[in-house]
């Protein structure tokens, strides 16, 4: 029997808990739903007798990725619909070609979070049937109807060592490139044709400036518990390190969702983050620290005309508000993130199911669509699988041919970063399932 839809995911963290969630809503309905990860093996039931009606994506910026991502996964599929990750964007990237989609992509389904997303995608030639405005699914389970989901303050400070009595702050980091050394940045900008230089120093400037103030504030303020929520590429930082040492009442702490320290904290801050607009889902308020000002083709556009602290004098002050205003105007988050009494899973739901019984509303495989069968990217992902379940690291296992050995090695660890065993997977399931009704 034919599967009704497959969801690709990229990136776990990212994807996996929302991808899951919209999994068990079209279950609920009746239908025949898989989850599977990009570089997951090609299995040829799914080109044949479990070939799924609609392929939901992750992303779909052209015809390379309609290829790569459907048509080596199933084959031939006019119902593709893109569940379109990547939607808070500096106001270089809003402007540019990629990410208002190439080629074909035009004539695939792209969701839009918000109506402000929608509009941009039209006016770069996209047809309004293919822009529908969903909300975001990752933000329902900070919606009313998932209260009792995400761990209290003092459940959450008792599983990390923190005292729940005292003021719990939670700084949320971009500090990406600041872990970087000149080195990675050149690489990195010759790897992307873009000069991260600047960018890089602003990174460290500000992430210096910062802790600074964190420093001064906490010897202050022993009654504070402040919360460092790294991003996923801050690693290997003495500085970090060196401040944990000395401030007893400094926590580096990447574990658990950044969605789950948002709902226990009493104050947050931020400084380029787009998970500013968890904030707001959340019915929280932040402050947005900038030590110094980011170069605007970097910042995310949802962060122009926001209200900033700028000095510690004012960071001070910030962290004495009670109850302060959300940085940035109501009509400029909405308009990226479309409230609505409906949660956007099942918005979601209901346009997947209209494009199930539905005629495609385009042909993304029609005119201008050449399609291709990668072999070598088949053969190279059975070969890497193989050697994951039984534990060969490549680079052991090819090690007579460094080459070799370097390209397999690197899918592997992408593998093995995007793994989710069946019992993480249980576990989630029976964690989101009693929201689903």
């Amino acid at each position: 029997m034919a599967l009704d839809f497959l969801i690709l995911y990229e990136h776990t963290v990212r994807e996996y808990e929302s991808d899951l969630l919209l999994k068990l809503e079209l279950e609920r309905r009746g239908y025949s739903v898989e989850i599977r990860q990009l570089l997951d093996p090609k299995y040829l039931r799914l080109f044949r007798r479990d070939k799924p009606e609609v392929l939901v994506a992750s992303c779909m910026y052209d015809n390379e990725a309609i290829n790569s991502h459907v048509y080596n996964n199933i084959g031939r599929c006019n119902k593709i619909v893109n569940l379109h990750w990547e939607q808070m964007l500096s106001d270089t990237q809003e402007e540019g070609d990629w990410f208002n989609m190439n080629g074909n992509a035009k004539k695939c389904v792209q969701t839009c979070w918000g109506k402000r997303t929608a509009l941009r995608l039209q006016a770069h030639g996209m047809e309004a049937k293919n822009t529908p405005v969903t909300g975001a699914v990752m933000m329902d389970f900070l919606r009313p109807e998932f209260t009792g989901y995400f761990l209290d303050k003092q459940a959450l400070c008792e599983k990390f060592g923190l005292d729940p009595a005292k003021k719990l702050h939670l700084y949320i980091s971009s500090f990406g490139y600041a872990s970087m050394n000149d080195d990675e940045v050149a690489e990195l900008s010759r790897m992307a044709g873009t000069d991260f230089t600047g960018f890089a120093r602003t990174n460290r400037v500000s992430m210096t400036q910062t802790l600074d103030w964190f420093d001064r504030y906490l010897a202050e303020h022993p009654e504070v518990e402040l919360v460092y929520r790294r991003h996923p590429s801050e690693w290997n930082s003495p500085a970090l390190e060196e401040l944990a040492r000395k401030r007893p009442n400094f926590h580096v702490i990447f574990a658990d969702s950044v969605k789950q320290w948002i709902v226990a904290a009493d104050s947050i801050s931020i400084w380029m983050s787009t998970a500013i607009a968890e904030v707001y889902m959340a019915g929280k308020s932040c402050h947005i620290l900038r030590p110094v000002p980011i170069e605007h083709e970097y910042d995310p556009v949802i962060y122009k005309g926001a209200r900033y602290v700028t000095t510690y004098e004012e960071f001070t002050a910030a962290m004495a508000e009670n109850d302060p205003p959300f940085p940035i105007e109501r009509e400029v988050i909405e308009g990226y993130f479309d409230p609505s009494p409906i949660p956007a899973y099942r918005r979601m739901a209901d346009l997947l199911e209209d494009v199930y019984k539905n005629p495609p509303r385009d042909e993304p495989m029609g005119e201008g669509f050449k399609p291709h069968f990668n072999l070598l990217k088949f053969c190279a992902l059975a070969g890497v699988h193989f050697l994951y379940r039984r534990g060969w690291e490549p680079r052991r296992v090819f090690g007579f041919c460094p080459p070799l050995a370097n390209f397999a090695q690197r899918i592997y660890g992408y593998v093995d970063k995007a793994h989710v065993t069946p019992e993480q997977v249980a576990a989630m399931t029976d964690r989101i399932r009693p929201y689903v009704r």
